[in-house]
């Protein structure tokens, strides 16, 4: 599948997501991304809201990917990549961006980026916020943006290198599976046999990372043995 994207612009919205499944009930195709400004009610996983103030990027893609409905949480870790190249495309050099379960995209630990998937029928909208120029204070863990750590980035820009980094790793997605992108995944994530602690149901599960399922659920060695998560959050490091 061609993967090319057709923007529109608003300077305030209420939520992107929200947008993209008006559109799509109104016929918007594959690729169709509602990009704003400003979000007056944005939101994260797990029902948090998303702090959207103008400075940053906050971006909705439409994907008709005609995948059954069982695969398309793999597009979570897609998206994850999409966001690590992309900021690394932004920072000095020597940065690199690291990956925490599920999907959240971390610049010496701190988050960076938020990616919100929601299915709609044989539809996904990909919900992505990128803090370019501000972060919120007020969460109980670390975040950053990418000109506080000697990035230099317009939002347009970003968003421009967002879409064609997504557009490759739906490409590979699409014709190879899901393996090539667990592979690269875990590559930049923590080392197997990290000592991590995971958020599933509601219960913090602490073990070691055991590295990721075929289809990406976390995999984690505890004192009670081998565990598989499938939703939930690795909370962040102590310290």
């Amino acid at each position: 599948m061609n993967h090319t994207f057709t923007i529109q612009h608003h300077e305030t919205i209420g939520s992107t997501n929200d947008e993209a499944r008006r559109l799509l009930r109104h016929g918007a195709g594959h690729g169709t991304v509602v990009h704003a400004d400003e979000q007056t009610a944005g939101r994260g996983r797990m029902a948090h809201t998303w702090f959207s103030p103008p400075g940053n990027l906050y971006m909705s893609v439409i994907l008709l990917t005609d995948q059954p409905a069982a695969r398309c949480a793999e597009l979570s870790f897609v998206a994850a990549l999409a966001v690590a190249d992309t900021v690394e495309s932004l920072l000095p050099r020597q940065m690199q961006a690291t990956l925490k379960w599920p999907n959240d995209v971390l610049i010496k630990g701190a988050k960076v980026s938020g990616i919100l998937l929601e299915q709609v029928d044989d539809a996904t909208i990909m919900g992505i916020g990128l803090n370019v120029l501000e972060a919120p204070s007020n969460t109980a863990y670390k975040t950053t943006t990418i000109v506080a750590n000697g990035g230099i980035a317009s939002v347009d820009g970003a968003r421009d290198i967002l879409l064609e980094h997504l557009g490759l790793h739906l490409g590979t997605w699409q014709t190879e599976g899901f393996t090539p992108i667990r592979e690269n995944w875990l590559a930049r994530s923590y080392p197997i046999g990290a000592s991590i602690t995971a958020n599933a149901g509601h219960q913090p599960v602490a073990g070691h990372f055991a590295g990721l399922d075929v289809d990406g659920a976390l995999l984690l060695d505890t004192a009670h043995g081998r565990q598989r998560i499938v939703a939930g959050e690795v909370l962040p490091a102590a310290g």
